[in-house]
């Protein structure tokens, strides 16, 4: 089992340029809402869950199980 140090160090990169990735979705998603209207995904369940996911990531008193929680999230 790595320590944390060595968490960090090993999947810091990869994991920033995933977070950048999904910002990059979110912004051209944004964008389309504002040039389309957002009334074709405003109600959709997808969007929903990727929020619903984001602000689980960002709980910093979230559990160690959040990887199970999100998976979770997105089996409905």
């Amino acid at each position: 089992m790595l320590s944390a140090p060595e968490v960090l160090n090993q999947y810091y990169l990869e994991t920033r340029c995933q977070l950048l990735e999904v910002a990059a979705t979110l912004d051209r998603l944004d964008l389309a809402m504002r040039r389309d209207g957002n009334e074709p995904v405003a109600s959709d369940p997808r969007l929903e869950r990727l929020r619903t996911t984001l602000d689980l990531l960002a709980d910093r008193q979230a559990t160690p199980d959040r990887a199970e929680r999100v998976l979770r999230l997105f089996s409905d």
